[in-house]
């Protein structure tokens, strides 16, 4: 049978985890709402170069808007986390990832991975699925604008030298509450459909914008900051929803630790109940043999 001692720094113990996982829970909470409000101010931005887009190509057909996609590899970035207490945060989206290329009927070695994350690029080889490079998950909202570079760096230097010619994403997206799920998002070639529903799209007012520059520059810029956008959304997503998953998974933590706590307590007061009735029983047996 445990002593009280003992009790006691068990207890102070599961306190000392209890006040980290409050801790924990209340930044995940914060950081939840800093990320969607960075997704929730990509709206504006992105109409605005949809806009642009759509005047573009009132001039210009679908068909001279398309990447060639010669190359035979396709590349996929995975977004997951470099921490844990995400629940299967990194196991849901490394399967879809996997799953989805083997459904678009791409062979393992015409694959090449960059894993956004440290943990969901152990789940990816694991599934024997091997990953070409590895980015750190940014801390903060500041963060996400350099990381879609270095990626943008990346994509570019797999484009010219290991012939890529597809990308897509892989991430999670809230889906209501602290639940998410996986999501692919093609991101080249641009083009194709999304063209073809933006050039078909009814402008917004009577008067058409006019533009000086070369169509060709203007529609290259466009492009661009369109990728980037998407690269930028795709990555708050999965930092929203991986923060969601840690806020549910140390909400679950703390039910458990107050009911590890309650159970200690409980044995504790009985322990020191037991302690005092035999100090008490001693005490009767010593007066009765004095008596």
């Amino acid at each position: 049978m445990q002593t009280q001692e003992t009790l006691k720094r068990r207890m102070n113990s599961t306190r000392d985890m209890k006040s980290v996982v409050k801790t924990m829970k209340s930044l995940a909470a914060v950081s939840i709402r800093q990320y969607e409000r960075a997704v929730e101010s990509l709206t504006e931005f992105t109409h605005t170069i949809e806009l642009g887009l759509q005047i573009v190509l009132r001039e210009r057909s679908v068909a001279q808007t398309r990447a060639s996609a010669e190359g035979k590899k396709t590349a996929a970035v995975v977004f997951g986390s470099d921490h844990g207490m995400v629940g299967q945060f990194n196991d849901d989206v490394a399967l879809f990832a996997v799953q989805t290329m083997n459904d678009i009927k791409t062979r393992p070695d015409e694959r090449i991975l960059l894993s956004v994350g440290d943990r969901v690029s152990v789940r990816l080889e694991d599934l024997g699925q091997p990953v070409r490079g590895v980015l750190r998950v940014p801390s903060a909202v500041t963060g996400i604008g350099w990381v879609v570079q270095e990626i943008l760096f990346t994509l570019d230097e797999w484009r010219s030298n290991e012939d890529v010619s597809r990308v897509f994403l892989f991430h999670q997206t809230p889906s209501g509450g602290s639940s998410s799920k996986p999501r692919s998002v093609p991101l080249l070639p641009v083009g194709g459909r999304r063209f073809e529903e933006l050039s078909r799209r009814k402008w917004e007012s009577r008067s058409l914008p006019w533009y000086s520059m070369r169509g060709e520059v203007l529609f290259g810029s466009l492009v661009r900051q369109f990728v980037y956008v998407l690269l930028y959304r795709a990555l708050a997503e999965s930092l929203a929803s991986e923060n969601a998953q840690r806020l549910a998974a140390m909400q679950a933590a703390e039910k458990n630790i107050d009911e590890r706590l309650d159970e200690l307590t409980m044995e504790y007061h009985r322990v020191r109940q037991s302690a005092i009735t035999s100090e008490l029983l001693d005490i009767m047996a010593g007066f009765e043999a004095l008596s």
